[in-house]
């Protein structure tokens, strides 16, 4: 059996990792429900507001979308907000199959329906290019970013327009998305409840503690003289939206949380395709990385630095903590190494399990039919399987960025057909 001093370093550093992410975690859980509880009573009260709703631009970047966009445009179309205020602006971005047709025929029928049209050739070139397309198009003073697949709620649109208005401090304002085919597999479960957490500890706990969140890639608004000062979006981005974060909150704008402004969005069915989407985030992130790691020491106030860094290099974070405690149990536990380090660890990991758990399933609480057992059952699996297959995405783009140096391409997530 063997044991050497640096052994019993990495062993020490993954538990402080790990713990300093679960306590930081519970500390934004902790804000986050009890903005969940502030943002209900607020929801109440946006009725009975005297306040003239803004003329929005809605963007819908769309890449061979045709299984989809028919049904995205129509929810949209159908929100509950004045038809003279609203355009629908669609980009055709180079696609293949019958996008453009679908879309001109719902043009045809609707005015406020715009079609731009890339063409095959000039395509592909991302989603940050086709909203600078639209962009320079748009009529209307607030820009509204949709994915072609996705079902804004009625009032979702409403509810965002109203709480971007209302505060000459805010620049952007996000709703919450959710997964339209949520029990159709056991990722999708998974996702779900990642997704559901996510919002609901992180969003929410920013936005009570820093006054600002990260920006989704759909169910959002943002003043169209903010977006042209800053200069549209970064092309280079493939995670255009937290490129946009960072550049919002540097120029001194806070992003709102608005939970009750629902879409709901098809998440992947197969690994294989999470694997795709998620490789493309960690890529994303490791340019805004390398873009911004030492900007980001000098922002004003510093703790908005340091979150935002900690935002983005939390896949590293998180990869080498639960890496190394990963090979140092396998070792332990085929005694190939010994370390001799004090401190009751069993119960450290199992009240780690605990915590994780309990947190989740408190944020589930927030939504109706959420916490439940087999959703208990469920979260308690993730944190054995779903939260390791991490390790393999963040490994992924590391390579291909950092060893194969390979060029960033744009990968649109499979779409299916969903009553």
């Amino acid at each position: 059996m063997h044991h050497n001093l640096l052994i019993d370093y990495l062993f020490v550093v993954s538990v402080i990792l790990i713990w300093f992410m679960l306590g930081y975690q519970l500390f934004l859980f902790l804000l986050g429900f009890q903005y969940s509880r502030q943002s209900a009573k607020e929801k109440l009260v946006l009725g009975g507001r005297d306040l003239t709703l803004p003329s929005v631009s809605v963007l819908i970047p769309a890449r061979n979308e045709g299984l989809v966009i028919q049904k995205t445009l129509q929810s949209i179309l159908e929100l509950d907000y004045p038809p003279d205020r609203l355009e629908v602006i669609v980009i055709n971005d180079g696609s293949t199959d019958n996008t453009e047709a679908v879309v001109q025929e719902l043009a045809t029928l609707d005015s406020r329906v715009h079609l731009i049209s890339i063409p095959v050739e000039e395509g592909g070139r991302g989603k940050s290019a086709a909203l600078n397309i639209a962009l320079r198009q748009a009529s209307h003073p607030v820009i509204g970013v949709y994915d072609a697949d996705n079902r804004p709620e009625p009032q979702a649109l409403r509810y965002m327009a109203e709480q971007l208005m209302s505060d000459a401090k805010l620049g952007a304002v996000i709703g919450k998305f959710r997964a339209i085919n949520k029990a159709d597999n056991l990722l999708l479960r998974f996702l779900n409840i990642e997704a559901l957490s996510f919002q609901w500890i992180v969003q929410a706990g920013r936005w009570m503690l820093l006054k600002m969140c990260t920006l989704p890639g759909t169910n959002f608004l943002v003043h169209k003289s903010i977006l042209r000062q800053l200069k549209g979006w970064d092309e280079k981005a493939m995670t255009e939206d937290a490129e946009l974060t960072i550049r919002l909150c540097e120029a001194g704008y806070q992003i709102k949380f608005i939970p009750y402004a629902v879409t709901w969005e098809q998440e992947p069915r197969t690994l294989k395709t999470w694997i795709r989407q998620r490789t493309r985030w960690v890529r994303g992130n490791n340019y805004v990385l390398r873009k911004y790691l030492l900007q980001l020491f000098r922002f004003k106030p510093r703790i908005i630095g340091f979150e935002l860094l900690y935002s983005i290099s939390l896949y590293y974070v998180f990869f080498l903590a639960i890496v190394v405690s990963d090979i140092l149990f396998f070792l332990c536990a085929v005694n190939l190494i010994f370390i001799p380090v004090l401190g009751p660890y069993k119960q450290v990991w199992l009240v780690a399990v605990i915590l994780f758990v309990m947190e989740v399933l408190l944020a589930l609480s927030r939504e109706k039919e959420e916490d439940t057992p087999l959703n208990l059952l469920l979260t308690l699996l993730m944190y054995f399987t779903y939260c390791q297959l991490w390790i393999i995405v963040v490994f992924k783009g590391f390579y291909e960025d950092f060893v194969l140096k390979r060029e960033m391409k744009w990968a649109k997530t499979e779409r299916f057909i969903v009553k």
